[in-house]
């Protein structure tokens, strides 16, 4: 094997022992420095800010969720999916679906949802006769002897008939007795109105003919104290139940609905 003379490398370009010196001189300082992570401005715990942080991610995903679609409440026209408040199990009496229209028709009672509810956006458009009177009912528990003693009631009427249509407190879209509704929103007896009724959590929202009229927080010390000041202060359970039966009010008055649907909310 043949050899060939050694060739000699080219050192590669170093620092010099001056620049040594020097970065070392720069970088002393920092040696002496706690790897000791500093404590929050606040006060707080590296703890509780890790947890706030979690929890508003929660809130954020749960807020993201996607609503389930919307379900309509009148496409049997036997009325399989309610019942009388009063007789649970029973075929529904005093109410007609005809032609995609629901009337109040006889002496029956409130008409219930079988199912219950806890998040929900329900939609519905309305219709009374001369003074008439009727609400929509929500998270209905079924211990009261009326569905109005256990559920909130967004209020339907007649305004400019009626006497409770003197009372902002007890007049179309008010929540019963307790939260007002403007006036001037509401159309008159033998027209549609349209109400758009928003649950989510203790979070309530009236609207009617496309104006919210009513907005307000279950359980928040504003709403005990109405509460306490109406003719719900004995009623134990009024507005308390996280879920619950949705009722069509039968007030002894004409009343027509039609497209109702509900989709439930995250």
């Amino acid at each position: 094997m043949s050899r060939f003379p050694a060739v000699a490398r080219p050192c590669r370009p170093g620092l010099s022992i001056r620049a040594v010196a020097v970065t070392a001189m720069l970088l002393a300082p920092l040696a002496g420095c706690s790897s000791k992570p500093r404590p929050p401005a606040d006060g707080r715990s590296a703890d509780a800010i890790r947890g706030a942080v979690a929890g508003m991610r929660g809130q954020g995903a749960a807020a993201s969720a996607p609503s389930a679609p919307w379900v309509n409440l009148l496409a049997d026209s036997t009325l399989s999916g309610w019942h009388n408040y009063s007789t649970q199990g029973a075929p529904v009496v005093g109410w007609t679906l005809s032609n995609g229209e629901l009337v109040r028709s006889g002496r029956g009672g409130d008409l219930t949802t079988n199912r219950t509810y806890t998040n929900f956006e329900l939609e519905l458009e309305w219709q009374v006769g001369p003074g008439g009177n009727s609400g929509v009912i929500y998270r209905i528990d079924h211990s009261g002897e009326r569905s109005y003693i256990t559920g909130p009631e967004m209020q339907i009427l007649d305004d400019a008939v009626h006497a409770d249509g003197k009372n902002p407190l007890t007049s179309a879209g008010a929540n019963y007795a307790l939260h007002a509704a403007p006036r001037g929103v509401v159309k008159p007896a033998g027209q549609w109105n349209s109400a758009r009724l928003l649950v989510r959590g203790n979070h309530v929202e009236h609207w009617l003919n496309g104006v919210k009229v009513v907005e307000y927080e279950l359980g928040s010390a504003d709403w005990e104290e109405r509460r306490r000041n109406s003719k719900f202060a004995n009623a134990a359970q009024y507005g308390r139940a996280s879920s619950g039966h949705i009722a069509l009010q039968d007030h002894g008055d004409r009343v027509l609905f039609r497209n109702v649907r509900i989709r439930e909310l995250p």
